[in-house]
C-alpha cells in the first residue's frame, strides 16, 4: 500500500473543473453522468477532472500529463527528478487510469481547510486517508493484515505519515518472535475496527 499526498488547492481546481462540465469522460463500464476525479499512474501520478468542456481535445492517457493537473508529492515529472523511482515504489510496474469515487469525501476535507489531501492505495483501490501518525498511540496495540488471510496483533513502535514500525505481540510464539517490521500506516486497525483485512 502507498499513501499519496496532493496539494488541496490543486485538487480543488480539478473538482471545480469537473463540476463545471456537463459531459464526462467514460470509464471502463461506459458513459459517466457525474463529476469525478481520475487518478493517472503513468507520466507521473496525478489527479484530474473527468470533465469534458471543449477547451481541450486531450483524452485521459498515462503517456501525457499537463502541469495544471494535481500531482502527487514527489511524482511530478515537471518538477521532481526522481519521480519515476517514487512512482515505482508506490505502484511497482502498474500504470493506468483509475476512476475514483472520492470527490465528495475530498471536498469535505477541502471545505474543512486541509492543506493536503492524502490517498491510500494498494494499486487497485483508492480511498481518502484522513489519519496521521500523531493519531496513533506509540506503544498502543493494533491489528494489521497478516498476508495469510487474517490479522496479527501488534504493538506500535514508531510511525510517520506513510508507514509504521510494529512488533507482533499476543499471537503465537513463533509470530511474536519476529523482528519489528514496517507496514503502511493505513494498515493499522484499532482492535475494535472490523474492516476487512
Amino acid at each position: 500500500m502507498a499513501i499519496l499526498k496532493f496539494s488541496a488547492s490543486a485538487v480543488a481546481e480539478q473538482i471545480a473543473h469537473a463540476r463545471a462540465c456537463k459531459t464526462f469522460l467514460p470509464n471502463w463500464n461506459g458513459p459517466v453522468d457525474r463529476p469525478a476525479l481520475i487518478l493517472i499512474v503513468g507520466n507521473g501520478v496525478h489527479l484530474r477532472s473527468n470533465g469534458i468542456d471543449g477547451t481541450t481535445t486531450r483524452i485521459v492517457t498515462t503517456e501525457q500529463a499537463d502541469p495544471s493537473f494535481a500531482f502527487a508529492d514527489g511524482m511530478n515529472p515537471f518538477r521532481d527528478t526522481d519521480w519515476m523511482a517514487q512512482r515505482r515504489m508506490a505502484f511497482r510496474d502498474l500504470t493506468g487510469q483509475f476512476y475514483t469515487d472520492i470527490l465528495d469525501d475530498v471536498q469535505v476535507l477541502i471545505d474543512r481547510g486541509r492543506g493536503a489531501i492524502r490517498l491510500a492505495t494498494d494499486g487497485h483501490s483508492i480511498r481518502v486517508f484522513v489519519r496521521r501518525a500523531s493519531d496513533y498511540l506509540i506503544g498502543g496495540t493494533y491489528e494489521v493484515p497478516s498476508g495469510l488471510g487474517g490479522t496479527f496483533r501488534v504493538i506500535l513502535k514508531d510511525a510517520c505519515d506513510t508507514f509504521a514500525i510494529v512488533q507482533n505481540c499476543g499471537n503465537c510464539e513463533d509470530f511474536d518472535a519476529m523482528q519489528p517490521y514496517r507496514v503502511p500506516l493505513d494498515a493499522l486497525m484499532e482492535i475494535d475496527d472490523r474492516r476487512a483485512a
